[in-house]
C-alpha cells in the first residue's frame, strides 16, 4: 500500500520500500529514500540471539508505517526489516538515525513536543524512542494482549491511546502508562484507525473493520456518536458475491487543520465521505457529501491550507486536489500546485508500481466464525453410516457361518 501525508510544504509519500517527498510550492528535485540501501543491522552473536525477544528472519524492506511530527520538521518510517528511520526535513532532508525495533510495527506517532516517537507493534507492545537523542534505544511503555493496529496521543501528550485487533481502545496515562484512564468499547471488529481531530482535543474518532466510525469522549470512555458506513459502501457497487456479507474496513480518518471537516476513507471503495463538525448539536458529525473518485484511492491528507489531497493508483491521474468553497468540496484540476505534484509523480512512477493492486492489509484481521455443530452432526452421521455398514457385514458373516454348520451336520 502507498501512504501520503503533508509536512509543511512537502507532500510525503511511501510506496513499497521507497519514501518520496515532493515540494508543493517550489520547483525543486524530490527527495527519495530507498530502504533497500539503508543501514543494515549488525550481525548478532549466538548469546545475543538467545537473549533477544524478536525473530531473526530477514524482512522485505517494505515500509509498514509512516508518521510526521506536528510541525513537519521530523518524519519517521518503519519497515519490514524492523528498522525505525528518523529524518529531519529542515533546512534540508537528512536521515539522522536508524534504530531497530523488537517486532514489526504497525503505527507511529510523534508527541506534540516532538521529543518522543511512540511505536506500536504486532506483538501488542508500544515503545518510546527519543527524538532529541536519535541514537538512544527504545523503552517499553505499555502492552496489550493482542496485536496493536493504531496509536495516538492527546494534544497535551497526557494520554496514550492504543487500539488493537480485539476491538479495544485503551486510554493510558503517558507518564505512568500502567495506569489506565478508560476503555472505549463498542466496535465489533478490529479497530483499524484512530484520530484526535484538530480543534477538539477531548474527542477521539475511531474506524473499524465493522464498517463504523465512532466518536468518543476518550477521557471518560463515553461514546458520543456511531456512524455506519455500510450503506455508503453498498451504494458504490461492490464486486463481491452478493451471498456473502460485505466487509467495510475504515482505512483512514483525517481532520482539517481548522477542525471543521473530517474525511473518511474505506478500503477498496472509490469514494471519500466528508463530514462537517457541528458543536452543540445532537449529531456531532454531520455527513455533508461523498466525493466519487475514478478509482480506489491509496490514501489522502489535508495540507496546512485545508486542501484535501487524494493519492490514486493511476500513473496519468495519480493525485487529485479538492478545496472547500461555497459550502461544498470542489475539484481544483487546474491548480498549478496539483499539476506540479502530478508531473513529479509521473516521473517517479516506478516507485509506485509495486503498490498497485497490493493485497489488503486487513484481510487476515477479521473474525472467522466456525459452525462447530454442523460439522459435528455431519461427522456423527458419517460415523453411524459406517457403523451400520460394519454391523451389516458382521450379521451376514454370522448367517453364513450358521448355514455352513447346518450343512456339515
Amino acid at each position: 500500500m502507498a501512504a501520503v501525508c503533508c509536512a509543511g510544504e512537502w507532500l510525503v509519500m511511501s510506496s513499497s520500500h521507497y519514501l518520496l517527498a515532493v515540494d508543493i510550492k517550489e520547483n525543486r528535485e524530490p527527495f527519495v529514500f530507498d530502504c533497500t540501501k539503508a543501514e543494515q543491522k549488525p550481525e548478532e552473536s549466538d548469546t545475543d540471539k538467545c537473549d533477544g525477544g524478536g525473530s531473526q528472519e530477514k524482512g522485505s524492506d517494505l515500509i509498514l508505517a509512516l508518521a510526521l511530527s506536528p510541525s513537519g520538521r521530523y518524519v519517521a518510517l518503519t519497515d519490514d526489516n524492523k528498522r525505525l528511520i528518523l529524518f529531519r526535513t529542515e533546512p534540508s532532508w537528512q536521515c539522522i538515525s536508524t534504530r531497530w525495533v523488537v517486532r514489526r510495527c504497525t503505527s507511529l506517532v510523534f508527541t506534540r513536543a516532538e521529543d518522543e516517537l511512540l511505536v506500536a507493534d504486532k506483538s501488542g507492545d508500544a515503545y518510546s524512542f527519543s527524538v532529541l537523542e536519535p541514537q538512544k534505544p527504545g523503552e517499553l511503555k505499555l502492552g496489550h494482549l493482542s496485536m496493536l493496529q493504531a496509536i495516538a496521543l492527546s494534544p497535551d501528550d497526557k494520554y496514550i491511546i492504543t487500539a488493537d485487533r480485539d476491538e479495544k481502545i485503551r486510554v493510558s496515562l503517558s507518564k505512568s502508562s500502567y495506569n489506565i484512564q478508560a476503555f472505549c468499547l463498542g466496535h465489533s471488529e478490529f479497530v483499524s484507525v484512530l484520530c484526535v481531530p484538530d480543534g477538539h482535543p477531548e474527542w477521539l474518532l475511531s474506524g473499524s473493520g465493522d464498517g463504523t466510525v465512532k466518536l468518543w469522549h476518550y477521557e471518560s470512555g463515553r461514546q458520543l456518536q456511531s456512524i455506519g458506513l455500510q450503506q455508503w459502501g453498498m451504494s458504490q457497487g461492490s464486486d463481491t458475491d452478493s451471498d456473502k456479507p460485505q466487509r467495510f474496513a475504515v482505512s483512514r480518518i483525517i481532520s482539517s487543520p481548522d477542525g471543521r471537516h473530517v474525511a473518511v476513507q474505506c478500503e477498496s471503495f472509490p469514494s471519500i465521505q466528508l463530514f462537517a463538525v457541528e458543536e452543540g448539536s445532537d449529531r456531532l458529525l454531520i455527513p455533508t457529501e461523498t466525493i466519487d473518485l475514478p478509482q480506489n484511492p491509496w490514501d489522502m491528507t489535508f495540507d496546512p491550507q485545508g486542501r484535501l489531497w487524494v493519492l490514486l493508483q493511476n500513473k496519468d491521474t495519480n493525485v487529485l486536489l479538492y478545496t472547500h468553497r461555497k459550502k461544498c468540496w470542489q475539484s481544483e484540476s487546474e491548480s498549478p500546485d496539483l499539476q506540479k505534484v502530478s508531473e513529479k509523480l509521473r516521473t517517479q512512477w516506478e516507485l509506485f508500481k509495486d503498490s498497485v493492486g497490493m493485497e489488503s492489509r486487513f484481510k487476515h484481521l477479521y473474525k472467522v466464525n466456525f459452525d462447530n455443530m454442523a460439522s459435528y452432526l455431519e461427522k456423527k452421521k458419517e460415523r453411524l453410516q459406517q457403523q451400520n455398514k460394519q454391523g451389516g457385514k458382521k450379521r451376514a458373516a454370522c448367517q453364513s457361518n450358521g448355514a455352513a454348520k447346518k450343512s456339515k451336520a
